[in-house]
């Protein structure tokens, strides 16, 4: 598909239990309430190993985010697998995988839309920011492709509508306004592409 995830360099054993404890704890309870204490602690290791293997704490929040990317697209990408033939069922797949995806992975909705809400321009201009803006182009872009292979009549401006719907739904995940919105928001999707 487009734009693939950047090249994730292998984790020593040590970084692999930094980002672990760091991914659930941002996730949890959001990326300013974390420090690097509370990281090293939870992972076992010194500040000194996290610094080391990670740089700075906005370097493993990009890697935290980068991480989970790859684990969403290795799940989105078995639930379009499993509708190779192009058309709207293919489409849907997304709103399908998301649903399936959610319930173990995002209860408090997208760990992108979360960073973004939490950091501000101040300290996350030059590392948070430019990985979800990559992120979610990547999720519009997706929707483009698979509407042009399904013949829809204007892929770009449903791809933009379907990717509304989808990020209105996961953000509504996060919020628990009401129950079960990414079934509602595939429903949606599923006229709109009728």
């Amino acid at each position: 598909m487009t734009a693939p995830v950047p090249q994730l360099a292998p984790l020593t054993p040590g970084a692999r239990r930094v980002l672990d404890a760091a991914s659930a704890l941002f996730y949890e309870r959001g990326i300013h309430a974390v420090g690097v204490d509370t990281i090293s602690e939870a992972a076992g290791v010194s500040k000194k190993t996290l610094y080391d293997r990670f740089g700075s704490k906005d370097a493993l929040v990009v890697a935290y985010l980068q991480h989970r990317d790859a684990r969403w697209r290795a799940h989105l990408d078995g639930a379009l697998a499993a509708v190779p033939e192009p058309g709207v069922s293919r489409v849907l797949a997304v709103f399908d995988a998301a649903i399936s995806w959610s319930e173990d992975n995002s209860p408090k909705g997208c760990s992108a839309i979360n960073a973004r809400a939490e950091v501000s321009d101040d300290d996350g201009a030059q590392s948070v920011f430019p990985e979800v803006t990559r992120q979610k182009v990547w999720l519009l872009d997706l929707f483009a492709e698979l509407c042009a292979d399904a013949g829809v009549a204007d892929p770009v401006g449903t791809a933009q509508t379907l990717t509304l719907l989808y990020e209105g739904a996961i953000v509504t995940v996060g919020m628990h306004t009401f129950a079960e919105p990414l079934e509602r928001a595939r429903t949606v999707a599923r006229r709109l592409l009728a």
